[in-house]
């Protein structure tokens, strides 16, 4: 086998994403109560379920083509679904990057890199 390493970073961007849209969805609410206080301060205080659905349906899509990609590798070696998902991945993760730097969360922000940097990865190798 060949695709390992691309098959365990899909995998682990496909539950990093479907869990945090799992969480978005399930308590809403929660969510929208929290970030409207945390951009509170910035241009997206009027705009914050907006972004926040933006977001979800991102990560959505991210984890649902991760693990559609994974599949792809094991059976096939095939990498379009995967790929694509590690740029849907990459393109979220710099969404909420964008995010935390507005609403200067530097610690948030550097969380967001150590995530961002497998997906870069995953997007070389499977490209």
């Amino acid at each position: 086998m060949n695709n390992v390493a691309s098959i365990l970073i899909l995998v682990f961007l496909a539950i990093t994403f479907l869990q945090s849209g799992y969480d978005k969805l399930f308590y809403w609410k929660d969510n929208v109560a929290w970030l409207k206080e945390h951009f509170a301060k910035t241009q997206l205080k009027n705009h914050v379920p907006l972004a926040l659905l933006n977001v979800l349906i991102l990560e959505l899509i991210s984890g649902i083509l991760c693990v559609v990609g994974a599949i792809e590798l094991v059976v096939n070696s095939g990498r379009l679904f995967g790929f694509y998902g590690a740029i849907f991945s990459s393109i979220t993760l710099l969404m909420l990057l964008f995010g935390q730097r507005l609403a200067k969360d530097y610690d948030g922000a550097r969380t967001i890199v150590i995530y961002f940097i497998p997906a870069v990865i995953a997007v070389y190798w499977l490209n």
